[in-house]
């Protein structure tokens, strides 16, 4: 499949949080990888939108209790991983998740580190999250702050291949 992909993050009440559109590269062991060049923008939910001035790949893992956005230069956040629900699609087209506050990322000197924990125990009392969704949530953050270390892929080098995609206008890569 090549074409726009609509991503949705959403909050546990269901409320609209971050959310645009990418373009459909592929898919692979992973799951399936969308991305933008330079200029793209999203919004959070009905503020202005955000401008992005650098290249983006994001992964929307199967089955995983997060997603990842890995950024070309100049940014300096190599890779940002939310931690959310399951992805559920919605159509071909239409990717949706809920945001549960915690993230982790990858500056590009190696630095990683847990971000939002406070908003994460605040929602947990503000919206009830089940003990169940904090167990999963609350895994996939230590997780994700070994894996974004130690060079577990795809957080090493397959993320560079799709972002390369957006560079040389193929964006139909079916997989490694």
């Amino acid at each position: 499949m090549a074409g726009e992909l609509r991503i949705t993050y959403r909050k546990y009440d269901g409320s609209l949080h971050w959310h645009g559109t990418a373009t459909w590269l592929g898919q692979d062991e992973h799951g399936v990888w969308a991305g933008a060049a330079p200029p793209s923008s999203w919004r959070r939910g009905d503020e202005p939108p955000v401008a992005y001035y650098h290249a983006w790949v994001t992964l929307l893992p199967r089955d995983a209790w997060w997603t990842a956005t890995f950024n070309d230069r100049p940014e300096t956040t190599e890779v940002y991983c939310d931690i959310a629900t399951p992805v559920r699609w919605l159509s071909p087209a239409e990717a949706t998740m809920i945001d549960l506050d915690l993230d982790v990322r990858r500056k590009r000197s190696g630095l990683v580190d847990v971000l939002d924990q406070d908003e994460f125990a605040d929602h947990q009392l503000r919206y009830g999250y089940p003990a169940q969704v904090i167990a999963e949530a609350e895994r996939a953050a230590r997780w994700l702050e070994v894996a974004l270390a130690d060079g577990t892929e795809p957080f090493a080098r397959v993320y560079r291949s799709y972002l390369r995609l957006l560079t040389t206008g193929t964006t139909d890569h079916g997989g490694h």
